[in-house]
């Protein structure tokens, strides 16, 4: 394949600052329909905010999520593809890391992100199945077990 990220990602994502609350990043989720939010500092990718922060972070620690910010609940330093790099190679990455979805990046800069189902899009049936496979295997949490905030 020598389709690009740039090719496959979602250009301009929804982000949200360090000092976000939970609930109104969960309200992002549910109006976007989406599973992740990068946090940003100016355009800079300093975190990421996932569905499964929320649920194991903030509600199965009974926290008050008007009081909890996601720089308490994310994982700072997310794992990001580049732009510029192929998709096979993005795909490789997100099996073996076994995430679904990963925010693209230009040296520090947010430019997009990149789920799973866009690839699946962009891929034959046989690798897109096996993607999902792979991402799919019990293991370890996505982006880490880290349970501290940002910097």
């Amino acid at each position: 394949m020598s389709k690009t990220v740039a090719d496959a990602m979602t250009t301009d994502p929804s982000t949200v600052t360090r000092r976000t609350t939970a609930v109104e990043v969960a309200r992002l989720m549910r109006e976007q329909d989406i599973g992740a939010v990068p946090i940003v500092d100016g355009s800079a990718l300093v975190g990421i905010v996932t569905d499964r922060d929320l649920a194991m972070r903030v509600v199965a620690e009974g926290r008050d999520p008007t009081r909890t910010y996601v720089e308490e609940i994310a994982t700072p330093e997310p794992r990001a593809a580049q732009a510029g790099e192929s998709l096979d190679l993005a795909y490789e990455r997100m099996a073996a890391w076994r995430v679904r979805r990963l925010p693209v990046v230009d040296g520090t800069r947010l430019v997009g992100m990149l789920a799973q189902a866009d690839i699946v899009h962009e891929l034959k049936d046989k690798k897109a199945g096996q993607l999902v496979d792979e991402i799919s295997q019990p293991g370890q949490m996505p982006y880490g077990s880290r349970e501290v905030g940002l910097d």
